[in-house]
């Protein structure tokens, strides 16, 4: 069905909320204030849809040249950081049911050009595409104003070059070194030795392929092909390796300001224990201000980088462990417990681990405002205090938003 509404607000999940004679609406497409035209379906308890149509726009919508499809923000950034802090605001209060006074929220460095991750899938027609939002059909990319300059070099390249038979292209750039890695999925790795020699002959740092598969990109098997294994990026003072095949924030000079802080906020202790630690770059932020640190990961390749990288900076204290975090009971007691874990933020499991443990402070990062409202007040009803909380801006031009939190015990 197809309504005229009037957007209200944006609710978490970056959605416009409209009130109408048939319920309440949430629509992707919109931004507070704009009168749209809206192809809906009906929910468990409200109708659900996308905007077909702007009737009456924003006057604070920008039209900026290269934003790509999951720019849904396209707001002056004044603008954007209102909306954000008030997405958190909302999460906290309808979910979480705290009261809390909320830090001012920091905003990127960069507000373009400071993507230093991007996935592709190959457009039928050539070239390299996103997934269009509402019906995930491939949509050309010429140019995205989000991408760091290595990527952007990338995508102009890969976009003249004839490679079938991939389901996905990923890149991963580095903005200290100014270089990019390129992901090749799918296929069979001998069908592109002499692509990824020819990439790395054009300029392109180093090149990786990994077999598709459904359960997440790189989960099977992988293989280096040419040029670099990895690349090297400045997080604030720490120079952590980065692949394309294992996860590192995708906006560095935004994290640094956030590892930074992180530092600054905890109190020195004995032990420090990290759960989805990745390749440890906060845990070697943190490390000269603990005894023992236990980096707890996953990912093979993103525990050889913390490893290596924590070896280069001397600090034989730190130490990387292959395991699930739901099993990281073996590591406790901690002084402090270090979180950061993917959307759909902690599970049931390890959240009654953390929430036993003992610690004095949960340092807790989060990239999902509802889950984070979530787990922190499972955190508070198990004896905790949210003591700090600041949202930070790693992704301008779009709704999502990273959150720096504290908590210690009552």
């Amino acid at each position: 069905m197809q309504r005229k509404i009037r957007i209200e607000k944006l609710v978490p999940g970056g959605l416009g909320l409209a009130r109408t004679a048939e319920g309440v609406v949430l629509v992707r497409g919109g931004l507070p204030g704009e009168e749209v035209l809206a192809e809906l379906e009906p929910h468990k308890d409200h109708l659900e849809g996308y905007v077909l149509e702007l009737l009456v726009p924003s006057p604070e919508r920008e039209y900026l040249p290269g934003l790509p499809p999951g720019a849904d923000l396209p707001v002056r950034y004044e603008m954007q950081l209102e909306l954000k802090r008030g997405l958190v605001a909302e999460a906290l209060s309808r979910i979480g049911k705290l009261d809390i006074e909320m830090a001012s929220i920091a905003p990127s460095p960069r507000t373009l050009g400071y993507r230093t991750a991007a996935q592709f899938v190959p457009h039928p027609l050539g070239g390299l595409a996103y997934r269009e939002l509402r019906s995930h059909q491939p949509v050309q990319v010429k140019q995205d104003a989000t991408l760091a300059a290595p990527l952007a070099e990338a995508l102009t390249l890969l976009n003249t070059w004839p490679i079938v038979g991939l389901t996905e292209v990923v890149l991963r750039g580095s903005l200290s070194q100014d270089r990019v890695q390129v992901g090749l999925i799918g296929g069979h790795a001998r069908w592109y030795r002499d692509v990824a020699q020819g990439l790395v002959e054009a300029g392109v740092a180093g090149v990786v392929w990994g077999a598709f598969d459904t359960h997440g990109r790189f989960r099977g098997p992988s293989r280096h092909m040419a040029g670099a294994p990895a690349l090297s990026e400045d997080y604030g003072g720490i120079e952590a390796s980065i692949d394309v095949t294992s996860f590192a924030q995708i906006n560095p000079l935004a994290a640094a300001a956030l590892y930074q802080e992180a530092v600054r906020l905890v109190s020195p202790g004995k032990r420090l224990l990290e759960l989805y630690a990745g390749g440890g770059i906060l845990s070697l932020h943190l490390a000269s201000r603990f005894e023992e640190v236990h980096a707890v990961e996953i990912n093979r390749t993103a525990l050889g980088h913390g490893y290596a990288d924590a070896k280069k900076l001397g600090y034989t204290h730190v130490r990387f462990h292959r395991a699930n975090v739901n099993t990281a009971e073996v590591w406790l007691p901690a002084d402090l417990i270090v979180a950061d874990p993917p959307r759909s933020g902690l599970d049931a499991k390890t959240l009654v681990l953390i929430a036993g443990s003992g610690a004095a402070e949960i340092l807790y990062i989060s990239c999902d405002p509802s889950t984070f409202a979530r787990d922190a007040r499972r955190l508070t009803d198990a004896g905790y205090t949210l003591a700090f909380l600041r949202p930070y801006d790693f992704y301008p031009y779009t709704h999502h938003i990273e959150l720096l939190s504290l908590f210690k015990r009552s």
